[in-house]
C-alpha cells in the first residue's frame, strides 16, 4: 500500500480521487471505480504499488509505437484495475479484475529499472491495463529510469486529469493513446467514460513534447462510420498534427461483446485511405500484413515491419531524399 497522489480528504472520512475524470467519492473500507485505490480510515491508498501481475519483455512495435525507437525491447509490467470499463476490452481478465482476483508479484521501481538493465531493455513501458489508475507506481519507476538513461513509455486510455498529467510528462517519452471513438454517446454506452477529457490528454500530450501515437480499435456497427472517422482524422491533423501516427486496429470478440464478428479486413483498408488523405502515417493492425512506412515527400518505403522491426532503411531519421521523418529513431535524440 502507498498513499495516493491527487485526492481531497472530505468529511465523515469520505475521500475524493482527483487523478481521473470519473472523480470518485470513496467510503472508508471502499474502492474507487478502478477497483485499485481504496479509502483506508480517510487516506486512500494505492493497492497495486510495486505490485504487477504482468511482466514480459514485448517489442516497442507491439505497444504499437512505430516511429518511437524502432526495434528496441519493451520491459512491460502491468497491474489490475481500469478506469474505463469498455465492453469491448481485450485484456479484460486483469483490467476489470479487483486487487484479490489475480496473481501479483512483488517488484518495487528499484527492482522494476534494475530487471530491466539487465534484460537490455532501454525502454519501460506501462501497459496491459491502464496505467492511469496505478500513477504513484509509474511516476516512482519513470523517476529511476530517466536516471539510468532508459525510456518511459505509456499505453493509455488517456483518461487522467491535466495536473497529474502534467507531473507524469515531466518523465515519460512516448505514449500511445487509445481513442476508442470520436463520438462522445460512444464513450458513454460503451466504454462509461466521456471524450473529450481524452482528447484534452492528447493536446496536453503534444504540448509538453510527449511523442504521440494514436490507435483506433474499429468495431462492426459501432465505431466504424466513414464519416466520423474522417472527423477525427481531422481533428487530429490539426490539433496534433499531420505527423502523429494512427493505428486503426481490427476487432476480435471478446469479453462483453462476444456477438460482434471480426472486424472486416476490407473496412480497415477503406479507413486507411480515408485517412490518409489527412494523415502522413497509418497503419492498421491485428492483421496478417506488414506495417510498412512510407516517405510522405517521396513515397520511398523506409520502414518494414510485423510485430517487430524487420527493416529499417532510414539514415538519421530521414529519407534519401531528405525528408525528415516524424518520430524518435535513436536513443538520445528527438
Amino acid at each position: 500500500m502507498k498513499e495516493a497522489s491527487y485526492y481531497k480528504k472530505l468529511d465523515k472520512n469520505l475521500t475524493q480521487c482527483q487523478l481521473c475524470p470519473q472523480f470518485c467519492c470513496i467510503k472508508p473500507g471502499n474502492f474507487g471505480d478502478c477497483k485499485v485505490r481504496k479509502n483506508e480510515k480517510g487516506v486512500l491508498y494505492s493497492m497495486v504499488y510495486g505490485k504487477p501481475c504482468s511482466i514480459n519483455i514485448d517489442p516497442i512495435e507491439k505497444k504499437p509505437l512505430y516511429h518511437f525507437l524502432p526495434g528496441e525491447a519493451a520491459f512491460s509490467i502491468g497491474t489490475t484495475g481500469c478506469n474505463l470499463h469498455c465492453l469491448f476490452c481485450q485484456n479484460w481478465s486483469t483490467s476489470q479484475a479487483n486487487t484479490e482476483d489475480a496473481q501479483t508479484m512483488d517488484l518495487s521501481p528499484e527492482e522494476a529499472v534494475v530487471l530491466a538493465i539487465s534484460k537490455n531493455c532501454k525502454v519501460i513501458a506501462y501497459t496491459y491495463n491502464e496505467p492511469v489508475i496505478f500513477f504513484e507506481y509509474v511516476l516512482d519507476t519513470a523517476k529511476l529510469a530517466r536516471k539510468k538513461g532508459l525510456k518511459n513509455v505509456l499505453v493509455s486510455n488517456g483518461y487522467i486529469n491535466p495536473e497529474p498529467l502534467k507531473e507524469l510528462c515531466k518523465y515519460i517519452d512516448a505514449a500511445n493513446i487509445d481513442l476508442k471513438s470520436f463520438n462522445p454517446e460512444f464513450y458513454k454506452k460503451y466504454c462509461f467514460g466521456e471524450l473529450k477529457p481524452v482528447l484534452e490528454t492528447l493536446k496536453l500530450l503534444k504540448k509538453k513534447k510527449v511523442w504521440i501515437e494514436i490507435t483506433n480499435l474499429i468495431i462492426p456497427e459501432l465505431n466504424d462510420d466513414l464519416k466520423e472517422i474522417e472527423e477525427m482524422c481531422k481533428w487530429i491533423a490539426k490539433e496534433l498534427g499531420k505527423d502523429v501516427p494512427l493505428h486503426f486496429s481490427r476487432f476480435h470478440p471478446c469479453y462483453k461483446m462476444q456477438d460482434k464478428a471480426p472486424t472486416p479486413v476490407e473496412t480497415l483498408h477503406k479507413i486507411r485511405d480515408i485517412a490518409k488523405q489527412h494523415l502522413n502515417y497509418v497503419y492498421i493492425g491485428n492483421v496478417l500484413e506488414k506495417g510498412e512506412t512510407y516517405c510522405p515527400e517521396c513515397g520511398q518505403l523506409l520502414v518494414e515491419r510485423t510485430l517487430y522491426l524487420e527493416n529499417n532503411y532510414l539514415k538519421n531519421g530521414e529519407c534519401k531524399c531528405g525528408k525528415k521523418i516524424a518520430g524518435v529513431w535513436e536513443i538520445g535524440k528527438k
